[in-house]
């Protein structure tokens, strides 16, 4: 049956994922995110090609579906099963990033699964808050490069995930379980960095584009 709990769970979060912020917003605006910028339906190209208000609606709408999705399965099976609790929101959380990464309306051009992260950083355990804070800030403040800042809160997040889990932080969950949380999130962190592997290429070359909150980007609405 536990089989049947995981399923479930990936699938909710599949759904939540497919809640696509920057793809909808765009077309509200009468264009389609994938066609400007980077290409990529996510929060950085929403800032370059919408501005930083759009941008920070859809890091809103993608953190939200991310949290609401682990808030749900919590709540679901801290009931049926309470020493799973963890392991479900895990499941929920992959799919999450399957959904936002890879939906299948939109032939499975989404995201990198960034903005999805404060969510879950959110709703896993609120242990992960101020250290995924601090990841974030400090290096995109130094350098302004957003995907520098989100690869360091999923590396970061993943290490304390091992750290806290050693640490009882996630009791009832067995020692077996936990391997297998360590297993589902060192998976989705190999993904992200994957998926950013061209902007790691630029970051090495030192031809990162920069994203700026409060000015205006060169990448505006452009092709």
């Amino acid at each position: 049956m536990t089989i049947v709990y995981r399923l479930i769970c990936l699938l909710i979060g599949y759904c939540f994922g497919m809640i696509q912020s920057a793809y909808i917003l765009g077309k509200m605006r009468g264009i389609d995110i994938r066609d400007y910028g980077s290409g990529n339906a996510g929060t950085s190209n929403a800032i370059r090609v919408m501005g930083t208000k759009a941008g920070l609606i859809v890091f809103l709408g993608d953190m939200l579906k991310s949290l609401a999705a682990l808030l749900i399965t919590g709540a679901i099976f801290g009931r049926l099963t309470p020493d799973l609790v963890y392991v479900m929101k895990a499941w929920a959380f992959a799919g999450v990033v399957l959904g936002h990464d890879y939906p299948f309306y939109m032939h499975f051009k989404g995201g990198k699964g960034v903005a999805v992260m404060a969510g879950y950083v959110i709703g896993f355990h609120p242990a992960f808050l101020p250290v995924a804070l601090l990841l974030f800030i400090v290096p995109y403040l130094k350098t302004r490069f957003i995907s520098l800042g989100s690869l360091m809160v999923y590396g970061g997040t993943f290490v304390c995930l091992i750290i806290f889990g050693q640490l009882g932080l996630f009791a009832p969950t067995a020692q077996g379980h936990l391997i297998e949380i360590y297993l589902i999130q060192g998976l989705l962190t190999f993904m992200a960095f994957y998926r950013h592997r061209e902007n790691l290429g630029r970051l090495m070359r030192g031809e990162e584009r920069q994203t700026h909150l409060f000015k205006e980007n060169s990448e505006k609405l452009k092709k």
